[in-house]
């Protein structure tokens, strides 16, 4: 990949931009708190060339929700399975809603 592929990538929410230490600072967290949630299997951060953990935007904010929920005095892997339960209601909603648009389309007159 080049200079310029990994530049395209930076507003892509899924690219691995984040180093554990950068990860760490953005949430205010310890780069410990990262590792458990990595070993209580919430986000499993990809690896550089040279082995070390890289976080995607999207993976920070599934360990913000769980940063909050430890804050708030939940275990960590307690708060784990809730981001992971909360996580998978919003796929099922949004699924749900775009069946419900697919049949609303295909069958104009039974939505009146």
């Amino acid at each position: 990949m080049t200079a310029d592929d990994s530049f395209g990538r930076l507003d892509d929410d899924d690219y691995p931009a984040y180093t554990m230490g950068r990860a760490a600072e953005l949430l205010g967290t310890t780069q410990g708190f990262l590792r458990a949630i990595g070993e209580a299997r919430l986000i499993t951060p990809l690896r550089s060339a040279g082995g070390h953990r890289r976080y995607s935007r999207y993976q920070l904010r599934i360990a913000s929700r769980a940063r909050e929920l430890v804050d708030q005095g939940t275990p960590i892997e307690a708060a784990c399975r809730i981001v992971i339960l909360e996580d998978q209601l919003e796929e099922a909603q949004r699924i749900n809603a775009e069946h419900r648009r697919a049949a609303a389309s295909a069958n104009p007159t039974a939505a009146a």
